[in-house]
């Protein structure tokens, strides 16, 4: 059993696997601790981006292309309407989340990070973690990324946060060959589909509402010809969360910090979760490097900008048909409009970038 540790993840996740690796690469000795047992899944999204994939390419993590299946772009779908652009640079990937899991498992077990699997930890103090039957874990640093409902939040006194109303989303997948290598996101009034293929003859579909309807057969009946498309099967079983927009006052103290959901959240509807904690790990270990957190904290602050932003945009278009059906038709009528919020949305952008795509749907949502 382990008796001390340099770094001690909580959350054996993605997120906490990526913290693990980043940590590991800048030669800390690193043990992880979750309660269940890998591969760990969870009712989300299955699309890497282009920056998720080069985020893990720097974690020293590589995913076979067939392993998943290419993303060319996105696709915004109501109705007779209809807006694409292709991601600016590369190509993103669907993958299902337990393949992704055991390729950063393995990833790390090979740089020598230790794992403690079914291994609730019960406590946290000054000097390390306390785990279930009373063994104390000593460790220098202690990394919270044990989801959305931390845990370690509520030990270390960081919950004080801002947060918007939650949603439902409701995960499946369909055994049906894709008939797009497009990202879809099909709106309806109070409900959007996501449509991501994750292999030659499977879709995955995330419902988000905020209707509490749990069979999501009968809410794809909003979705007349996605629906259509979907009559096959369900290959695995539905799965439920919760998606919500969280932003915490501050993701560390002392030297304990939070990282991936734990550390605050965007909206489902970004499908930035992923991307955000790859990139939060790499400035963790940076900071406690230097032995300086608040360079943490102000990175992590950085980074929820621009989701947050995207987030923002998108959730004002839920729930107003004709903001929406204006809104798509400057996408379809100006196709360079939507490619530069794509561009945005993948982290390809620059402020000035940034500033001159505002303006320039401004002016075409005025003139549309």
């Amino acid at each position: 059993m382990v008796n001390g540790t340099e770094v001690f993840v909580i959350g054996g996740g993605p997120a906490g696997l990526a913290a693990a690796l980043a940590a590991r690469r800048r030669g800390f000795q690193v043990v992880v601790a979750d309660g269940n047992q890998p591969p760990i899944d969870k009712p989300c999204g299955e699309g890497l981006m282009p920056d998720s994939i080069a985020a893990l390419q720097q974690l020293g993590v590589e995913i076979a292309p067939d392993e998943g299946y290419p993303l060319r772009g996105i696709r915004f779908l109501e109705k007779e309407k209809s807006a694409a652009a292709c991601f600016p640079t590369g190509r993103g990937l669907g993958l299902r989340r337990p393949i992704l899991h055991k390729r950063m498992l393995d990833r790390a077990i090979a740089l020598g990070v230790q794992f403690l699997w079914g291994t609730p930890v019960i406590g946290i103090q000054s000097d390390g973690v306390k785990l279930a039957g009373g063994k104390v874990v000593h460790s220098n640093w202690v990394v919270g990324a044990d989801g959305g409902q931390s845990q370690v939040r509520r030990w270390a006194g960081l919950e004080s946060s801002n947060k918007s109303d939650s949603r439902l989303a409701w995960r499946a997948h369909f055994v049906v060959a894709p008939w797009s290598e497009y990202v879809e996101i099909h709106w309806a009034e109070k409900a959007q589909a996501y449509v991501t293929p994750v292999s030659a003859n499977e879709v995955c579909v995330v419902m988000v509402s905020r209707n509490e309807n749990r069979d999501i057969r009968v809410a794809l009946d909003e979705f007349p010809g996605l629906a259509s498309r979907l009559s096959a099967r369900l290959s695995r079983p539905a799965r439920g969360t919760i998606t919500t927009m969280q932003r915490l006052k501050r993701v560390s103290r002392g030297n304990i910090s939070l990282i991936g959901d734990a550390s605050g959240s965007v909206d489902a509807i970004t499908g930035e979760g992923l991307s955000l904690s790859f990139h939060q790990a790499v400035a963790l270990a940076e900071a406690m490097e230097k032995n300086d957190l608040d360079l943490y904290q102000k990175a992590h602050r950085q980074f929820a900008r621009r989701p947050t932003f995207m987030a923002r945009l998108l959730l004002l278009l839920d729930g107003r048909a004709r903001l929406r059906q204006r809104t798509l038709s400057v996408f379809r009528n100006n196709p360079e409009v939507f490619a530069r919020l794509v561009s945005i949305h993948v982290g390809e952008t620059s402020p000035a970038h940034f500033a001159a795509t505002g303006a320039l749907f401004g002016w075409r949502f005025l003139a549309a």
